[in-house]
């Protein structure tokens, strides 16, 4: 039976208005969400090492957490060989993922010092996403024990992770002043001033400490000095409350500044958190862009901090004295002030933490951060969990 082209053509009407329809739907289905309705859940969460639980490695602390360019994920932690002690032979051990955190590699040991007296000590991981590198940026013989001098190294992968190359010393570009970057993530600038630069941002010795950050404008073939936040008395023993900037965690903001969540070592001023601005792409930290932070509540330590579509996200253990209670934060003013409410992601011993995202184009990333923190039942050093954490997931 032959149907009239008129019938035909009312058909083909009523099937693309039925499509315009399922669009309209489909598009409010994967619409951006709004940032007041951000309401966490711990989505799903797995153990990535455990201490003591492998025969070459006594402990996993510091754990490091990025993206790639391709879509991966990467953890990084130290295996600490001997003892759990910050000193000692190291390995600096690394697991990937390709499906937005559910499976993970084996770990593989990225780089060995050997049985060095004082080893390996994370560190900073940058991802250049001009040019699809990453780049680790890590510090040998930092505590000067029993060798000397202090080298600050690199290593880099060009292949989102699968293979590292050779060890660079960049002491030779930037002199041995012991330097620890981070722990956390190093930035490249996506804005301006000095968009494409590469920014990491660390400590020094717990007498000649505060926050320093080193620079490269040219992909990490070249290092140079920037911003320097010193510590008061400098290079000098330190009492309590002294002022000690310590381990940091710089991310950029959507106006191009460089704001840094610092580690307040001696608690001067308060028990929480120090924040400090740069202007100029890192190579300056005026004292008037300093503040304290006194809704981060913090028992000093290395926090995680994150800029993902305009809310600054926040973790550590939140509480004045003890390593405890691993917590999310939020703000809706570039850290001004903080939402009035936390996601609780660990009630007992916590450390260390670390935050990223993944911005592969999918409308599923704008839904999701990921955490790496340090977990226990009797002490924090237990175990290096990794949290994927739905934003929304709450409502």
């Amino acid at each position: 039976m032959k149907v009239s082209d008129s019938n035909m053509e009312k058909g083909s009407c009523w099937l693309s208005a039925v499509w315009l329809l399922l669009s309209a739907v489909l598009s409010l289905c994967v619409s951006t969400y709004s940032p007041a309705q951000i309401n966490p859940l711990l989505y799903e969460e797995q153990l990535l090492w455990v201490s003591g639980a492998q025969g070459q490695v006594n402990t996993y602390r510091i754990p490091l957490l990025t993206f790639t360019a391709k879509g991966s994920l990467l953890a990084f932690s130290e295996g600490r060989k001997a003892t759990a002690g910050d000193t000692g032979a190291k390995f600096l051990a690394m697991r990937r993922s390709t499906d937005k955190g559910a499976t993970w590699s084996p770990t593989s040991f990225i780089v060995d010092d050997g049985s060095q007296p004082d080893g390996l000590n994370l560190g900073s991981v940058v991802v250049d996403e001009e040019v699809g590198s990453v780049i680790l940026v890590y510090s040998i013989c930092f505590h000067l024990y029993n060798c000397e001098p202090a080298s600050t190294m690199m290593v880099e992968s060009k292949d989102d992770g699968l293979s590292w190359g050779q060890p660079r010393n960049l002491s030779v570009q930037l002199g041995v002043k012991a330097f620890a970057p981070g722990p956390g993530f190093g930035i490249q600038k996506r804005y301006n001033p000095a968009k494409g630069r590469l920014v990491v941002c660390g400590h020094g010795t717990l007498e000649g400490d505060g926050v320093f950050c080193i620079l490269s404008d040219n992909h990490g073939r070249n290092w140079y000095k920037g911003a320097a936040l010193k510590s008061i008395p400098y290079n000098q023993k330190k009492k309590a409350q002294d002022f000690n900037p310590d381990e940091c965690q710089p991310v950029e903001m959507l106006d191009g500044t460089i704001v840094i969540n610092v580690r307040n070592q001696n608690n001067y001023h308060c028990r929480c958190r120090v924040v400090v601005r740069s202007r100029d792409g890192g190579l300056s930290l005026p004292i008037e862009e300093l503040f304290f932070d006194q809704e981060l509540v913090d028992p000093a330590v290395a926090a995680g901090a994150l800029q993902k579509d305009g809310v600054l996200y926040f973790t550590n253990p939140s509480n004045e004295h003890s390593r405890i209670n691993m917590t999310l934060r939020w703000s809706l003013t570039d850290g001004v002030s903080w939402v009035n409410k936390a996601m609780q992601i660990w009630a007992g011993p916590s450390g260390y933490s670390s935050i990223t995202t993944l911005d592969s184009g999918s409308p599923e990333d704008q839904k999701y951060i990921f955490v790496i923190y340090e977990k226990g039942h009797k002490d924090y050093d237990e175990t290096v969990s990794f949290a994927k954490i739905h934003l929304y997931g709450g409502q």
